[in-house]
Parts: C-alpha cells; structure tokens; sequence
C-alpha cells in the first residue's frame, strides 16, 4: 500500500511534534499539582447544548435489554462531579465525539484537554492557557503560529477584548442595547445595519454566532492571541452569571491565528438555574434539529456539592496543528477517519 507509507511518512513529522507537545503540557499540569483523571466516554447524556451533536449507541444487558447510550462529546459533566467528589485540581486528555462535524479545523474523534480549578477564578485558566501556548511554541522550536495567512507571536501577551467591546468596534452593535433575547427585532435590524444576513426564522443566538462568525472572529488572534471575554448568557448555558453584569457570563475563549483554541468559563454551580438553561437548550435543539439528550440528573445533583470552580477545554489537535505548522487537523492526527 504506497499510498498510505506516503501518507504516513508526511505525517510522521507532526505526530512526534503531537507527541513531544502532549509530554510537555503534561509535566505542566504535574508541577502544578493537577490530578490526571480518565473519565468515562459512554454516557447517558452526552452534553446538553443545542448545536453539539453525539454519535448514539445501545447498552445491551446479558438478558438482552436495550438502554441508550452515547459517546460523550465532552468530559465536562463527569469532571464536574469529581470536583463536587473532593478532587480540586484535575486534567484529562480526553478522547472525545462529535457528530456533524468535519473538515480542515474539524474531525468527528478529536481530543480535548479540559482542566479544573476549584476555588480559583476563569481569570487562572486563562492564564493557563496563555501559558500553554507558550510551552507548545517552545518545543516546537518556533516563535510564530500561523494558518491562512493570519499569524501570532504565541510567546507575546495576549490582547483581551470583551465581547460587548468587539461588537462595537468591529460591528457597529451596541450589544447591551439588544440583550436580553426578547430584543431580537433590535439585534437583527443592528445585524442587517452591519452587513450581516438575517433570516426571518433565526433565533437571537444564531444572529449573534452570525454576527460572531462574519465580523468579530476576523480580527481575533492577529499578531497576538486574543482573549475574547464576557459572552451573553444566553450564550454560556454553563458559565456563572457575572455578578456585576448578569447579562453576560463569566465566560471566555482564546482565539489564534482566527482558529478558536479554547472554550472556559467560571463555572456556573446553581442547580436550579443550570437545569432551566439545559433544558431552554434541548427546546432549541428540538425546534432545529427535531431530537434532544436526556439530562445528567447525577450532574444536576452534583452542583449542590460542587465548589466554586474555573474549567476550560483546550483543543490538543488545533494547538498542535498551529505548532507544527500543519495545516488540516487529520495530519497531527494518528490514524484519521476522516481525511
């Protein structure tokens, strides 16, 4: 089979770089005393957010009964119950699935690395992950990412931008001024305003991932990772409301050479509250998609115990991609089924 000795003899060169990269980040959360955790990837909800989708499967018992089971899409639920358990730090390099999902930046099997704090703010994951970009650079050997012609210094700070900040700058929004979602008429007039297409069915979420996607994502992580902080809470169905802004959330994302890196939050522990927007999520999932995902009750149970906490999911493949200089995520990754 020359075709795939080919392959493989182009590939081999990241997946060292992949695998010096893993070593590295390892050692990283060793010396900061983090716990590495192996979580299960068959579960009975795999997520609860309207646009993840999980490859479905059944657990059959030795009598032959049939129960539904999924593969996980994230280790978020499982992490969050070994921190309401006692743990207080802890890492996974997690394995996980997501259906509908392929292309350059995308793969059905990918692999997170998600981290915790318990009792330290989003503001200390963040800070990890501008350090982590840091240390891949370093063993890579490199002091410049780039991909489709954007490129960053990762050894340089970041620039940290709220998103009420980024809709105004490079939007013309004045995003407050359309919060909450009952304000969609006046979001999707200020879309229109700026160029953006609306369709009469959208929801206020979609006109933001539009707005998002075509006039903010552009202009991030150019010369320096960026730092995008404060999203909607109605876009952050898992982070803490910000206590002086309960219209945005204590959530954030890292963004490189325009690729997103890593999703994290401030942890939202209120079960009552975490439930409404689970389920606000599943009714959107069924309006789009016409199906939805059972809740975790252990998970929802979990938050009375759970302390306060920071988490964040880091994505290894893209990481290693900027790094490496690939420029698909199907070369850093070992044996593909999607190329």
């Amino acid at each position: 089979m020359p075709g795939l000795l080919q392959t493989h003899a182009d590939r081999r060169p990241f997946l060292l770089g992949r695998m010096r990269i893993m070593a590295a980040l390892r050692d990283y959360f060793t010396m900061r005393d983090f716990v590495e955790v192996e979580t299960s990837i068959l579960t009975r909800s795999p997520g609860n957010e309207t646009h993840l989708h999980a490859f479905a499967t059944d657990l059959i018992s030795p009598a032959g009964t049939r129960e539904r089971y999924y593969l996980r899409t994230s280790p978020e639920f499982a992490s969050k119950k070994l921190l309401a358990a006692g743990e207080r730090r802890i890492v996974e390099f997690a394995r996980v699935l997501r259906n509908r999902e392929s292309g350059a930046l995308h793969h059905p099997e990918f692999t997170l690395i998600e981290w915790y704090r318990a009792n330290e703010s989003w503001e200390a994951v963040a800070h990890d992950c501008c350090s982590i970009i840091a240390l891949a650079a370093e063993i890579a050997g490199t002091t410049r990412f780039s991909f489709r012609g954007r490129t960053i210094n990762p050894l340089a700070k970041p620039q940290r931008l709220s998103v009420v900040e980024a809709f105004r700058c490079h939007a013309g929004i004045d995003l407050l001024a359309v919060l909450p979602p009952e304000r969609i008429e006046r979001f999707a007039a200020a879309a229109r305003d700026a160029g953006v297409r609306v369709a009469p069915t959208d929801s206020w979420g979609d006109i933001f991932s539009r707005v998002l996607l075509e006039r903010i994502e552009p202009h991030l992580g150019n010369g320096q990772a960026t730092i995008l902080y404060d999203y909607p809470a109605v876009q952050s169905p898992l982070a803490q409301p910000k206590p002086s802004s309960p219209g945005l959330a204590e959530r954030f994302e890292l963004y490189a050479c325009g690729i997103e890196l890593a999703n994290g939050f401030g942890e939202l522990t209120d079960p009552v509250l975490q439930r409404a927007r689970l389920e606000e999520q599943m009714v959107e999932k069924e309006r789009i998609y016409g199906e939805q995902y059972p809740i975790d009750e252990e998970f929802i149970g979990a938050l009375e115990l759970m302390p306060p906490a920071s988490g964040v999911a880091l994505g290894l493949d893209r990481l290693v991609m900027l790094a490496t200089g690939a420029t698909r995520i199907d070369q850093v990754l070992w044996t593909p089924m999607i190329e």
